[in-house]
């Protein structure tokens, strides 16, 4: 055999093992998004796939999932935007607050509302 008849078969095989095992690694990444989607649970603390933190807060729909995202605010998503499951660094910051009997300092600031209706 020569070398330019060995060359099809090796460049076939070249292109073909990477595009495989890509294609191998998406598929289980997909399966596991999947299974974290299916498994969540009230009381669950996740991040969406648009950046928003909340804790589940009705798991009961097939395909949509409700996330309290502030005390009393509960919005509806689709359990796909769901990206992650978190762990809850905010309570872990106050409780050891209340082990130093002080009180948890707000860090927030509001904006002052826009007025529309000014002229420029």
């Amino acid at each position: 055999m020569d070398l330019t008849s060995l060359m099809f078969p090796l460049l076939l095989v070249l292109l073909a093992v990477p595009l495989f095992l890509s294609a191998r690694k998406q598929k289980r990444a997909m399966a596991e998004q999947q299974q974290l989607q299916s498994s969540l649970q009230p009381g669950d603390k996740v991040m969406t796939t648009s950046g928003l933190y909340g804790t589940v807060a009705d798991a009961s729909h097939d395909t949509t999932i409700d996330i309290e995202i502030s005390e009393g605010v509960v919005t509806r998503w689709l359990r796909a935007a769901i990206r992650e499951k978190v762990a809850d660094t905010n309570e872990a910051v106050v409780e050891d607050k209340a082990d130093e009997d002080e009180e948890p300092v707000a860090t927030a600031q509001v904006a002052e509302p826009l007025d529309h209706n000014a002229k420029k």
